[in-house]
């Protein structure tokens, strides 16, 4: 059984508890895409762990791979690597990473920075990490993968070649000092000899895994709304995020991937510029944001609050043909007296019961609003379902409906085992 988890929203929705959770039934836990422009956050003990490039799987003693989809910052890898050993988890022997991912440069960082800066009011809401130009790089033909290290002379021309163009833009467009080639390619060296260990085939070594019988789970970061080619372009992340990333991300066939789970908080937020048609700007989004800790957990970045929107996760449903859901934070809306889904929006005087691709509609949409009654009853830290709050219920089972996808998993705190599993979804029916 290979099973994929992907957000349905714009990312943040609480895939590394699920992730974490689901790691129990799996063998080998896979990222396929994104950078460490992405945080997944595991509550251990009370402590918090943000892993941003190492699968959540190593904290359940799994085997952890990083696929070639996959853009890497040497020096944030191996940060990470202490810090799990810091903590006394195993990583030798337990983390592979693609040959063929490619890396994040200091002039992907640089330019990401400079870029936004010029943007102005236009800008994406990048993170700075230079995610964005180590994309752009690998599909020009440009980029520079962790295979060029181990091959120096290679590595030392085309860095040289990449930084004539580079070094170029940087002085007369941004106004910016130009980068050494040198000590690029002695800081890199550096790092590849402390990455070596680690570095192998993945598409060949998951396909084995699979020809064995192993179970792999397969995550991705950001979310479905976040897609490069089904997002809300051009406010999006620079790879795809959506299931079909999963098989280009690590070498492994699509018919291999057997089931697909979509996780969905029980309201929406996003981080970042871009359309956003049920967010809250008044005092019950600042309410939803305090209730729900929703700071960004790679920048610190306050996000953008509103009610569940149907019509995205209905989207997402179909462009990734998800299985089944996971719905998180249930607990955040205790104590509301009423909560709103939205169910279609309106533009024009016209119903829309889809995300429409024009940007520029679906900033001009007003959300069609569903209101529910809420529950005084706590939902915190509850695992059975049927001790639930009546309200509570007839709210998921809408969600449910109105997206046209069962829940197999509710979330009911950060913590580990507060969760509600109604079924596996590693279970091969």
């Amino acid at each position: 059984m290979n099973l994929v988890v992907v957000g349905t929203q714009w990312g943040d929705e609480g895939k590394g508890k699920v992730v974490d959770l689901l790691s129990e039934g799996a063998d080998y836990v896979v990222r396929y895409q994104g950078g460490h422009n992405a945080g997944h956050t595991i509550v251990i003990g009370g402590k918090p762990i943000v892993l941003h490039l190492i699968p959540t799987g190593l904290l359940q003693g799994k085997i952890g791979v990083i696929g070639n989809g996959v853009v890497i910052n040497p020096k944030a890898l191996l940060e990470e690597i202490t810090l799990l050993t810091q903590r006394n988890f195993e990583v030798t022997d337990r983390l592979f990473i693609s040959e063929a991912a490619h890396l994040i440069m200091p002039y992907h960082q640089a330019i990401d920075k400079a870029s936004e800066r010029m943007k102005g009011s236009q800008k994406i809401g990048t993170t700075g990490r230079g995610i964005g130009p180590a994309y752009a790089d690998k599909m020009s033909r440009s980029g520079i993968r962790i295979a060029d290290l181990y091959d120096p002379e290679h590595f030392r021309e085309k860095l040289e070649v990449n930084l004539v163009d580079i070094n170029a833009i940087l002085e007369k467009i941004y106004k910016m000092p130009p980068f050494d080639p040198e000590a690029i390619f002695k800081e890199y060296l550096g790092y590849a000899e402390q990455m070596k260990p680690y570095i192998t085939d993945t598409s060949l070594f998951l396909n084995k895994a699979i020809d064995e019988g192993h179970h792999l789970l397969f995550e991705g970061a950001q979310g479905t709304h976040l897609d490069v080619d089904f997002g809300t372009y051009p406010f999006v992340t620079s790879s795809n995020s959506v299931a079909g990333g999963a098989a280009t991300g690590t070498g492994v066939g699509p018919t291999r991937l057997d089931k697909v789970l979509g996780v969905t908080k029980a309201y929406t937020t996003r981080v970042g510029s871009g359309p956003f048609p049920s967010e809250l700007c008044g005092e019950m989004g600042e309410m939803l944001r305090k209730l729900g800790n929703e700071f960004g957990a790679t920048t610190g970045r306050p996000r953008r609050c509103g009610w569940f929107d149907a019509v995205l996760v209905r989207y997402s449903v179909r462009v990734n043909h998800l299985s089944s859901l996971a719905i998180t934070k249930l607990d955040v809306l205790d104590g509301m007296p009423e909560i709103q889904i939205c169910v279609a929006y309106e533009v024009d005087g016209i119903r829309l019961d889809e995300v429409p691709s024009s940007l520029r509609r679906l900033e001009g949409v007003t959300p069609i609003l569903k209101r529910f009654e809420g529950w005084d009853e706590s939902t915190n830290g509850i695992t059975d379902y049927d001790k639930l709050p009546k309200n509570a219920k007839i709210y998921l089972e809408a969600i449910e409906a109105l997206v046209g996808c069962p829940a197999d998993i509710i979330s009911t705190s950060s913590k580990r085992g507060e969760t509600i599993v109604l079924r596996q979804p590693f279970d091969s029916n």
